[in-house]
């Protein structure tokens, strides 16, 4: 079954539905929030914090449609990027900026979903400190094998893992990363237990992976495919609820063990709680028109995503379900970081 956009944001159980309820719009906006100047906005550049350094998932698919951005509006959309912290001094900063929709904030599933729930001390409220705009990507992840790895699927690996509980090593790209998170759900949905070893960064754990010394690992789709196309590594199966477009002929877990698993990194934009609606409503219409471009639409596909376009109500909504799920996983898993 080809994944489509549609078919991934309606999925059901563990992984969010899309429907718009919850919260509007009107209701992210706070008491005394400054006088209403939207129909003359923007009248300055408009600043994009993204939590991660150059280069990363975040950071390229922020800066490709704030590109676009850029020439709808009239001022510049700038990208600041602002590493380290597990991206909480980032979240903090858009959070505490004046939410005049001049500072927006790129967040994502580290940073609004999964660290509520794995940071004992956030300086930031993942549910009241933003104004929700609109999801923008989603990025696939899924089991990649060593080839010398016997077993090919899904099913076969849950019953070696059953036969040999916690024997198995399985490479994240480190502690509390959508990776790691994503390989605890599935080991706690199918019963298995591995041995999580926690590298710094996909690219280590992959080269390991290459050089056989792990025979598993948890990674995203952008990341192992051309070690996949090159035939180093063997695709076991994804973890969204239908198969995603680079590799349609890999199946779901969903799908083979663990009905209504659902799980992947996605980054979205968001202001700062307060923000005026019709701004608010003004970017997400604008955001929207640049994820529905069909050559928008490709270029996430290129790089291993998949655009995400949708209401404040519904990412709002997504983000609180997303929290619900990683704090029942970091629970079940005891994921804690320091900090």
């Amino acid at each position: 079954m080809a994944w489509t956009r549609r078919g991934a944001l309606l999925a059901a159980a563990t992984l969010p539905t899309w429907a718009a309820a919850g919260r509007t719009a009107s209701a992210q906006t706070a008491p005394g929030a400054p006088a209403d100047r939207s129909a003359d906005w923007p009248e300055k550049p408009v600043r994009i914090i993204v939590p991660f350094p150059p280069g990363q998932a975040a950071d390229i698919f922020t800066r490709l449609y704030a590109d676009e951005l850029s020439r709808r509006w009239p001022q510049r959309v700038v990208v600041e990027n602002r590493g380290g912290g597990a991206g909480a001094p980032a979240l903090e900063a858009g959070a505490r900026a004046a939410p005049d929709g001049y500072t927006l904030t790129a967040g994502t599933s580290g940073t609004l979903g999964v660290n509520p729930s794995v940071l004992p001390r956030l300086p930031y409220d993942a549910e009241r400190d933003f104004a929700f705009i609109g999801n923008v990507v989603v990025l696939p992840l899924l089991i990649v094998a060593h080839p010398a790895f016997a077993e090919r699927t899904a099913p076969a690996l849950v019953a070696a893992a059953k036969a040999r509980p916690g024997a198995i090593d399985l490479a994240t790209a480190g502690p509390a990363t959508s990776q790691h998170m994503s390989a605890e759900l599935f080991a706690h949905r199918t019963g298995t237990r591995f041995n999580m070893v926690h590298y710094r960064g996909s690219g280590p754990a992959m080269a390991d992976l290459l050089a056989g010394n792990v025979p598993l690992m948890f990674d995203s789709v952008a990341s192992a495919l051309p070690h996949i196309q090159s035939g180093k590594v063997v695709p076991i199966a994804v973890t969204t609820p239908e198969r995603a477009p680079q590799l349609p002929a890999v199946p779901t877990i969903a799908e083979t063990v663990a009905p209504g698993y659902g799980a992947y990194g996605w980054t979205g934009l968001c202001g700062p709680a307060g923000m005026p609606e019709p701004i608010l409503r003004r970017v997400n219409a604008d955001l929207n028109a640049v994820l529905r471009e069909p050559a928008m639409q490709a270029r996430f596909i290129e790089l291993g995503g998949t655009t995400a376009p949708g209401t404040p109500e519904a990412f709002g909504d997504f983000v609180r379900r997303e929290i619900a799920q990683w704090r029942e996983v970091a629970k079940i898993a005891n994921v804690r970081l320091e900090g």
